[in-house]
């Protein structure tokens, strides 16, 4: 995007974080979107999946919320997600189909496809916070994340426990 259209886009910040109740295992995440002081909070919990693909899907679904294109602040505590875009590791593993540096299948790829068009679609900076540190928003979305996937109502996470069916030795 061009330096005029970024001057006009919509600024929010996404404070975003995955939990995991053993991991793999019962998984939710936790979002807080923030415009101008307007605040608005999502969750959501899975029967089986992982803390990486929890971390993932919150910064997604922040993301995935936004109606239009707009100039983001992305804040969590998850190295995972801020190693795999701010050192390009994502870019490079989609680059060679989906293979790491070390040559073997990178993991969650269906999330990190759909982060990286979501990246392209908004002008997106990146932010760590130290988790279970007393930062407000990390310690209220982990308490979403956590409540999530304690909760009775969990989603299935098709692709993650479609790899796990897959590995799983024949009878």
């Amino acid at each position: 995007m061009s330096a005029n259209k970024e001057s006009l886009l919509k600024s929010v910040t996404i404070y975003s974080d995955g939990a995991c109740l053993g991991n793999p295992g019962p998984g939710g995440y936790g979002v807080i979107l923030d415009h101008k002081g307007k605040r608005v909070e999502k969750s959501a919990g899975y029967r089986l999946t992982t803390n990486n693909r929890m971390e993932l899907l919150g910064v997604i679904t922040g993301l995935e919320s936004l109606k239009e294109p707009c100039d983001v602040l992305v804040v969590t505590d998850s190295v995972y997600v801020i190693n795999g875009i701010k050192k390009g590791q994502a870019v490079s593993w989609r680059a060679r189909g989906w293979i790491t540096a070390g040559k073997t299948p990178a993991k969650n790829v269906d999330l990190w496809k759909r982060l990286l068009d979501l990246c392209e679609t908004h002008v997106v900076a990146w932010a760590w916070v130290k988790g279970h540190n007393g930062h407000p928003e990390n310690e209220r979305c982990d308490e979403l994340a956590t409540e999530a996937a304690a909760g009775a109502h969990l989603l299935i996470d098709d692709n993650y426990e479609a790899t796990v069916a897959e590995a799983a030795p024949l009878l």
